[in-house]
């Protein structure tokens, strides 16, 4: 009987203890994701681009899917936007708005939200939906689609 009671106190303790111990990893992931977008609206405001894809995972297979259709790799994707926001006065400040940051499968998360330029040149708005990967133990945006 008292291996009974242990066996009931131990499946009760682990039980109770995964869902904190999942709870805290994705609020860790969560945090970290939330610094990716913040460094890239920091990146954006000062029309530092190559600093803003610092955000995206540097590969040939990163997907962008806006306005203008797919874009296929870094290099690409960080060229549209040189060419979209050439000055300052183009690009203005970026403010994100998060709305929900949820985990797919495995290490992945999509993070779907909203966008809001200030700019000179006429104010822009939008939603995105962008899924981040865990790469080389940095988070990367290996998809994105903003409209």
């Amino acid at each position: 009987m008292k291996s009974l009671y242990l066996f009931i106190l131990v499946i009760l303790f682990s039980c109770g203890s995964q869902p904190k111990a999942n709870q805290d990893t994705f609020e860790a992931d969560k945090a970290a994701i939330l610094k990716v977008m913040h460094d890239q609206e920091i990146a954006w405001n000062n029309h530092d681009l190559e600093g803003f894809m610092q955000g995206y995972w540097k590969s040939d297979s990163l997907k962008f899917y806006g306005s203008n259709g797919l874009t296929k790799g870094w290099e690409q994707t960080l060229t549209n936007y040189k060419k979209g926001y050439p000055t300052k006065a183009d690009s203005g400040t970026l403010n994100f708005v998060i709305n929900d940051i949820t985990q797919i499968e495995g290490k992945n998360y999509w993070v779907m939200g909203e966008y809001h330029l200030k700019r000179d040149v006429g104010d822009a708005d939008g939603v995105f939906i962008i899924i981040f990967k865990k790469i080389a133990g940095k988070w990367r945006i290996i998809a994105d689609m903003t409209c």
